[in-house]
């Protein structure tokens, strides 16, 4: 059981929970303030049980404590009040509620290189709450409903309805786009203002843009424009913060508190919680089960409490659950029982997975193709489901591959089984990122530097000082 953390900051912060003043002004065009406030605190528990939990940790509470009253005191609304919570999720992520509820993760945290950075996500997702654009985009939201059901009621031409339709959506779209470059202008203002490097806003997104090409084994992810996308792309949000920042002054103002940020995120998780077992390179292990699995080379592998995911980039996705067998009699009677659309009846037969019963069977519906597996272990069936709308031989390779793989671990493999962390080590004179990369353990070692840079923000021939503080993730 987690219990819930949260920081409470105002104007001054001296410790991790401080209450200061609600102010209690309405400003024109707003909803009052407790409204707000109600807002979000109807929904708090709804983000925490999605992000999994709040993140209890001391060094991020002391980095986030730190930042926070500079920030307050600089802003648009130095009177305002705001709760802080530290998400327990590697997703990189941070983004707010009205009323004052601001969410970061510590996926953005282990992220992040500095102070300055880790505050320009701050100021941001304050910038929000100051303009009230929750409340706006909820207004925007409604009146693009009921226009869209007036719509649905009087246009009998389908293509003009859905012409009308997407225009509205596109609308709505740009709204928050807009909100979005808002927040950030604002964000850069505070950030300078509060004494830190206006730069940090545009090193950190493009640091974030790099990690999610990571993730997604160098997909591109930012640069096609989105017109359906709550937020502007990546390149169009760096220059614009850029453009911020120089209106304030030329690079190398401000602080950014380097050592200090990399003492307090040392030893703090980084990647999959173990509650949900754990991503090493292209295999999932989860000690609590005893299971494990890998898949082909040429998929990355995404871990979420639900479920699971894969995909090869190229039209192929893969799932991976656990269902309750206790119902069922056979597997075979489980495949059959209604839960997979357009099963092909005869596709359906049983097999035996490292001694380990199973069944598997074939799908097609709505243009797609599905290849199922179910192992069962105990009561509990594991499930993968493959997808393609253009299965070849390749497809069925991947699933095979993928399904062969599954085997319980044994104990020791269990016991060895630790989380990732991160881990701030001093670089000795002639280090360099390729020799201080080969340190990091739990990551595919042909991804190592390319993750080492990212995390350090360096390139890949860079050469460190002796003393120089770099991160390096390992169990």
């Amino acid at each position: 059981m987690r219990l819930l953390v949260t920081l409470i900051v105002a104007g001054t912060v001296a410790s991790c929970q401080l209450v200061g003043s609600t102010g209690t002004e309405t400003k024109p065009g707003t909803l009052r303030p407790s409204l707000t406030a109600d807002i979000g605190a109807r929904e708090h528990p709804r983000v925490v049980a999605t992000y999994g939990g709040v993140y209890q940790d001391a060094g991020a509470e002391k980095a986030i404590a730190k930042v926070v009253g500079g920030l307050v005191a600089a802003s648009d609304d130095p009177r305002a009040q705001y709760r802080i919570t530290i998400l327990n999720s590697p997703a990189v992520n941070a983004f707010a509620l009205p009323g004052g509820y601001l969410y970061v993760t510590r996926g953005l945290l282990a992220l992040a290189n500095d102070t300055s950075e880790l505050a320009a996500v701050l100021a941001h997702e304050m910038a929000h709450v100051t303009a009230n654009h929750a409340i706006q985009r909820q207004r925007r939201a409604e009146a693009a409903e009921l226009a869209n059901r007036v719509m649905s009621s009087v246009v009998e031409d389908r293509s003009q309805l859905e012409n009308a339709v997407r225009s509205s959506q596109m609308s709505f779209a740009r709204f928050s786009q807009e909100q979005e470059l808002e927040a950030d202008d604002i964000g850069v203002r505070t950030l300078a203002a509060a004494g830190y490097d206006p730069y940090a806003a545009s090193r950190f997104l493009k640091t974030m843009d790099r990690f999610a090409k990571f993730q997604t084994l160098g997909g591109d992810t930012s640069n096609a424009p989105d017109f359906l996308s709550s937020h502007p792309n990546t390149p169009e949000r760096v220059r614009r913060a850029v453009q911020s920042a120089r209106q304030i002054g030329a690079p190398g103002i401000g602080k950014r508190d380097r050592a200090d940020y990399l003492s307090n995120i040392d030893g703090m998780l980084f990647g999959d919680d173990p509650l949900e077992g754990y991503i090493r390179g292209r295999s999932f292990l989860h000690k609590g089960l005893g299971i494990s699995f890998s898949v082909p080379s040429q998929f990355a592998l995404e871990n979420s409490p639900e479920a699971v995911l894969a995909s090869d980039g190229k039209g192929t996705a893969m799932r991976f659950d656990g269902a309750d067998l206790t119902e069922f009699n056979s597997l075979d009677e489980y495949m059959r029982s209604g839960w997979v659309n357009g099963l092909i009846d005869n596709s359906v037969r049983p097999t035996t997975i490292n001694g380990l019963p199973a069944v598997i069977g074939s799908a097609v519906t709505d243009g797609w193709s599905f290849r199922i597996g179910v192992v069962r272990i105990g009561l509990t069936g594991y499930r993968f489901i493959f997808a393609s709308r253009s299965p070849n031989a390749s497809f069925n390779r991947a699933f095979e591959q993928t399904l062969d793989s599954f085997r319980q671990l044994s104990p020791a493999e269990q016991a060895r089984l630790q989380p990732l962390r991160v881990k701030v080590v001093q670089a000795k004179t002639g280090d360099t990122a390729r020799k201080l990369a080969v340190r990091m353990s739990g990551i595919e070692p042909s991804r190592r530097l390319q993750l080492f840079v990212i995390l350090n923000q360096v390139d890949a021939n860079h050469r460190f000082k002796d003393g120089d503080l770099v991160k390096v993730i390992t169990d």
